[in-house]
């Protein structure tokens, strides 16, 4: 199950249910994607297919909805 957080700019911000403890959040745009750590503090974990262009305004829109993107963890996975 990888329920969707956010839909914005083309792009899917979700999460995968069954990885990684460490916070984070999955972005998929188009034919790329990426992961972003959430915590201790926002951070590009990895990504492929993206352009330059496209990482900054997904790392924007991480940091703008950071908070809510780890409620929604918190929420999913508990703790």
């Amino acid at each position: 199950m990888s329920p969707t957080i956010l839909r914005q700019g083309g792009c899917r911000f979700f999460f995968f249910s069954r990885e990684e403890p460490r916070m984070h959040v999955h972005v998929q745009c188009g034919g790329g994607e990426a992961k972003f750590w959430l915590s201790p503090e926002v951070e590009l974990a990895r990504a492929s297919g993206l352009d330059l262009r496209q990482l900054r305004v997904i790392d924007a829109t991480v940091r703008e909805h950071h908070h809510a993107f780890q409620r929604a963890w918190r929420a999913h996975f508990g703790g």
